[in-house]
């Protein structure tokens, strides 16, 4: 599959640039990735809007990246359930077991890797 040209929400997309939801959020627009950023706070990061949630989206993504704690994993299970997202990349650190079953039983695609190692764009 080729997800570049896929539609990507990143959720935990932060404006400081030492946290993981930055550097992925950045390194994804640098590639040229369909990104869109999410995080309850809203606001502008690198230019671009950040959304305060997936429903605020004017298209559903092909695939949710978590860059959050685990618990607000949980969470994102639930909105992409409801949402009707398949397929959740959970960054290492923002997984949970339960986040996973819950996925699972949902019929969600579960990818628990570093999306940025596996597309080569980090190393």
């Amino acid at each position: 599959m080729e997800l570049k040209n896929k539609m990507i929400a990143v959720i935990g997309v932060s404006n400081d640039y030492s946290k993981y939801g930055h550097k992925i959020f950045r390194d994804l627009l640098r590639e040229k990735y369909n990104v869109e950023g999410i995080n309850p706070k809203g606001g502008f990061v690198l230019g671009k809007i950040i959304y305060k949630s997936l429903k605020e989206l004017n298209k559903k993504p092909d695939i949710v990246i978590t860059v959050v704690p685990p618990q607000a994993t949980e969470t994102i299970v639930e909105e992409c359930h409801n949402l009707g997202i398949s397929h959740i990349w959970m960054q290492p650190g923002s997984e949970s077991q339960n986040a996973i079953n819950k996925a699972r039983e949902y019929g969600i695609k579960v990818t628990n890797a570093c999306f940025m190692v596996n597309e080569g764009l980090w190393t």
